[in-house]
């Protein structure tokens, strides 16, 4: 069975502030019910901050935190035979700014306390110099990819 076309890529409007499609996209990731411009706030709020802790343009910090938590491999669960493999593959573009951001974004979710905008720009940071929770579940997964080498031969 074959699937139809892909669906067209949409072209993402840059961010206002920093004229910066991921970050955009990274505004959007954070939204909530439509919230953009509580979106908006949290992430600009912890550019604020990362350029007052790390002394470096706010945008620099985000691009290297997405490069370093970005997967280049990931695991998927395939039925052959009756019996569950996790089978490793390459992740791509889009995908892996996907997954990085998503990351990022969880691992602020999860602490309490503070507010989410001081989250956000501590875990940026940490994410840049290769630390941090997204950093772990990186690393977690490449992990996984790699003990599962074995079973690289059912992907297709």
């Amino acid at each position: 069975m074959s699937r139809r076309a892909r669906a067209p890529k949409k072209k993402r409007i840059p961010d206002y502030k920093f004229k910066n499609e991921l970050v955009a996209k990274f505004i959007n990731h954070i939204m909530k019910d439509g919230k953009k411009g509580a979106a908006e706030r949290v992430v600009y709020g912890s550019f604020d901050i990362i350029s007052e802790k790390a002394k470096k343009e706010p945008v620099e910090v985000f691009d290297q935190a997405l490069r370093n938590v970005g997967p280049s491999l990931e695991v998927k669960g395939r039925r052959i035979g009756g019996a569950n493999y996790q089978i490793p593959y390459e992740v791509h573009g889009d995908r892996r700014d996907t997954l990085a951001m998503r990351w990022i974004i969880e691992a602020c979710r999860r602490k309490k306390g503070k507010p989410m905008a001081e989250f956000l720009a501590t875990e940026l940071i940490d994410a840049s110099e290769k630390q941090g929770s997204a950093y772990k579940k990186r690393e977690d997964v490449q992990r996984m990819a790699e003990a599962n080498k074995a079973f690289a031969h059912f992907a297709r």
